[in-house]
């Protein structure tokens, strides 16, 4: 009896253990699209404003985002899967380096997918924030909210909560706003529109940047 207990011990132990490396974030796992846009060379037209769009997937799969806005200098510095984690570890490649008049952050979405409490997200949303006001005051810095979306519909109340935080955050500081994008993706009955997304639920097709770019524009 006493070497079965053990025995299941041990195995919970080792299931514990994988668990946790399976959610750890090792940031260095996106070092060849980062080293890639950081390496990126533009020809732009000097007498336009120059705009970052950074954060997860979101924004790196929004291809005709300068387009969409031609009358701005417009940079997509999007990677895939990231967390504010990642883009703090990447803040001076991503951020600092252009020095943008307009940055647009899309973070929070797979913090939450993983997780991550929005108390903790919030926390690191404002040392991002800190470093910004600090290195780039001029910048004005908007936060997109974390979208709605059918794969992670289970999670709704988290994002709610977070897009809350972020949004109360964002009102008592200086040259930061919210975009919200949430609102704007949903029905008259509060579901999120279906047929604008792609096959996997989460990722957008061009009838949800449209919604986007509507949101977005205001702030441009």
């Amino acid at each position: 009896m006493k070497q079965k207990i053990i025995f299941k011990l041990f195995v919970l132990g080792i299931l514990l253990l994988g668990s946790l490396a399976t959610n750890a974030q090792d940031p260095t796992r996106f070092k060849n699209q980062v080293d890639e846009l950081f390496n990126a060379e533009y020809n732009f037209s000097p007498d336009k404003k120059l705009v970052i769009f950074t954060g997860s997937s979101s924004v790196r799969m929004w291809k005709d985002v300068q387009q969409r806005f031609p009358e701005y200098n417009i940079i997509n510095n999007g990677f895939g899967g990231s967390q504010f984690s990642d883009l703090i570890y990447f803040y001076d490649e991503l951020i600092t380096k252009r020095t943008p008049e307009i940055l647009f952050i899309y973070e929070g979405d797979n913090d939450i997918a993983s997780d991550k409490k929005p108390n903790k997200i919030l926390k690191e949303a404002k040392g991002l924030i800190a470093r910004i006001q600090r290195d780039l005051p001029q910048t004005k810095v908007v936060f997109i909210s974390p979208k709605p979306s059918i794969a992670r519909e289970n999670l709704k109340k988290d994002y709610i909560k977070l897009n809350k935080k972020l949004k109360k955050y964002c009102e008592k500081q200086e040259n930061l706003e919210f975009a919200d994008v949430w609102n704007i993706m949903l029905d008259e009955n509060g579901n999120v529109y279906t047929d604008i997304f792609i096959e996997d639920g989460l990722h957008m097709n061009k009838k949800g940047y449209d919604l986007w770019a509507k949101v977005i524009g205001e702030f441009l």
